[in-house]
């Protein structure tokens, strides 16, 4: 039952993850912020599988609650109209592709090099102490990066939803 519901989990995290991004039933920011809530729900679930059920609570409080109404707020902020966003140039797909193409890259290379064998978290239910040690201690960096990545997205949205500068 667990791996029909990870494979469920993880299908619409894929599935929902694309739709933010290239969404062919709207082009509207709107409808692309509630598929990144659907993601992030569809994430807590594959959370609960792992009996991580504090870090369910908080990816659905904090990211899907407040990160989330703050992308909604700045974009219904900016109300933009169909006609009034900017067009694609292609400098912009060809550098958006780019980085894309390079952060791939060195998730590969690292996801190639890395060992098999790392240091398991044993952490009981509800423990938040052990799990602070561990983000803090032996993932700092990845947690900086999300934090980054976070930052970036929010002025991604911006900047997507801004009119034409003339």
């Amino acid at each position: 039952m667990q791996d029909i519901l990870f494979y469920v989990f993880a299908g619409l995290v894929l599935i929902c993850g694309f739709l933010v991004v290239a969404n062919p039933f709207s082009r509207s920011p709107v409808t692309s912020a509630m598929f990144l809530v659907l993601t992030i729900i569809s994430l807590a679930g594959l959370f609960v599988l792992l009996h991580a059920f504090f870090l369910a609570a908080v990816q659905i409080l904090v990211y899907a609650g407040a990160v989330m109404v703050l992308f909604l707020f700045v974009i219904m902020l900016l109300d933009l109209k169909v006609e009034d966003r900017r067009r694609l140039k292609v400098f912009s797909i060809v550098t958006g592709l780019g980085a894309s193409g390079a952060i791939l890259f060195m998730f590969m290379r690292h996801l190639l090099h890395a060992p098999l064998v790392g240091q398991s978290a044993t952490l009981s239910e509800g423990a938040t102490i052990p799990l602070g040690h561990l983000l803090f201690e032996n993932y700092l960096l990845p947690f900086e990066v999300v934090s980054v990545l976070l930052l970036v997205a929010m002025v991604g949205v911006v900047l997507l939803s801004k009119k034409e500068l003339k």
